[in-house]
């Protein structure tokens, strides 16, 4: 006798607050077969406040063990079971273990479905106060330097909102680079502990965050930034700097005019000034 096989679902759990909790979640995870959890000690806590109790088997499931025991959970899917996969907050394989086992199930025509749930992604977007028509996800940057700013150097044109995950420890050094290569005056939005006690959205320029932020952050961080404007025209230096002067002779302050006809030209603060400056040394009238 064939038999058909099971189903693999993808539960999002809280991301803070445990009442966020999808009314389906506390079903599926008493009548799943195999449940999947990124920490069982969490899912321990997680099925704790919602007064359930699992009648399936739980297994771990995290990036240590995900290559290894995919194979594992795909068997008991083709032998009909019922596999509920949980990280410890939001959706499976979002930044979380999860792909692979999708991925898998896909390749074996198992059906995959999910019990949406929180998202900190979309939670940090829609309250970042930036466009939300078009954004991209992009993840946790690497933790290494060098290759942070060659990462965000190929977005730097990107036009949508990007998202990012980050440590708390590293908040400062990730803002400091965004800064560097998208511009200090870039607009972003820092969200810290969503949805929990000491819930944070902090708005202004990255390089106002990125000053804010060497103080020192605790908690989990989705830091949300502006794209990139759109470029209207390509501007040579001297139309910057003939920008820059008709500002001045309005009133502006030349930092404020410089600020003003980078937003203007869609470059970076820096170029502007720079071409101030190269302007003054060559005794080119401003």
């Amino acid at each position: 006798m064939t038999v058909a096989p099971g189903t693999l679902v993808l539960a999002g759990t809280p991301i803070g607050d445990i009442a966020d909790a999808p009314p389906r979640l506390a079903e599926e995870l008493a009548g799943a077969d195999v449940v999947a959890a990124e920490d069982t000690r969490r899912l321990r806590r997680l099925t704790q406040a919602l007064g359930v109790q699992p009648k399936g088997r739980v297994v771990s499931y995290f990036e240590g063990n995900e290559a290894a025991r995919t194979p594992e959970l795909v068997e008991a899917l083709m032998g009909g079971a019922r596999v509920l996969l949980v990280t410890d907050a939001g959706m499976p394989s979002v930044s979380d273990p999860g792909y692979r086992l999708v991925a898998a199930a896909v390749e074996k025509d198992i059906k995959v479905t999910a019990v949406p749930g929180p998202s900190a992604v979309l939670t940090a977007l829609a309250l970042s106060g930036l466009p939300v028509d078009r954004f991209c996800f992009e993840g946790f940057l690497p933790r290494k330097a060098g290759e942070r700013l060659s990462r965000l150097r190929e977005v730097a044109d990107e036009r949508r909102t990007l998202v990012y995950f980050e440590a708390p420890h590293r908040l400062d050094d990730t803002l400091a680079a965004m800064a560097e290569v998208f511009g200090a005056e870039r607009r972003a939005a820092v969200c810290r502990e969503l949805t929990k006690t000491y819930e944070e959205i902090k708005r202004g320029p990255v390089g106002e965050l990125a000053e804010w932020a060497a103080e020192g952050v605790r908690g989990e961080i989705t830091v949300v930034v502006e794209g990139a404007p759109e470029k209207a025209e390509e501007l040579d230096a001297d139309e910057l700097v003939r920008r820059v002067r008709v500002r001045e002779e309005a009133g502006e302050r030349r930092k404020e005019a410089i600020a003003a006809v980078a937003v203007e030209a869609g470059v970076p603060k820096r170029e502007v000034f720079d071409a101030v400056v190269a302007a003054k040394t060559a005794q080119k009238p401003l």
